[in-house]
């Protein structure tokens, strides 16, 4: 006994038992946000100011520059999975592999860029 029809099977229609694992890493970077994006906001309202010197002096420690790198990671990545998940249910035809390549394009070219501001903040410092 299985699930469907015969010709259902045949054909390869029906669940590709892959929906769970997306499911999963959308809840578990999910959760991630929750904790690395509240430990950003406190964190910056524990600095004495906003200004330029205060916030990349903070990030120039690496007890702040790993968990800043790990949010911006995590962000790009659950950004990527819910909008993922939206074009892949409401675009159709060839527009959808456009606006998935325009997505991890996106997604991956904005984490770069933010990873490497941080990285060259926290090994360089700011310049005097």
């Amino acid at each position: 006994m299985g699930s469907g029809t015969g010709l259902g099977r045949v054909r390869g229609l029906g669940s590709a038992r892959s929906g769970s694992h997306h499911w999963w890493l959308q809840r578990v970077t999910a959760m991630g946000n929750v904790v690395l994006v509240l430990w950003f906001l406190f964190a910056l309202v524990r600095l004495p100011s906003l200004s330029h010197d205060a916030v990349s002096g903070w990030i120039h420690s690496p007890l702040n520059a790993v968990p800043l790198a790990l949010m911006i990671i995590n962000v790009c990545w659950h950004f990527r999975l819910g909008l993922q998940v939206v074009i892949e249910d409401y675009v159709h035809g060839g527009m959808r592999v456009l606006a998935l390549g325009l997505l991890h394009f996106w997604t991956f070219g904005t984490g770069g860029f933010a990873l490497y501001a941080i990285l060259k903040i926290a090994f360089a410092g700011t310049p005097a």
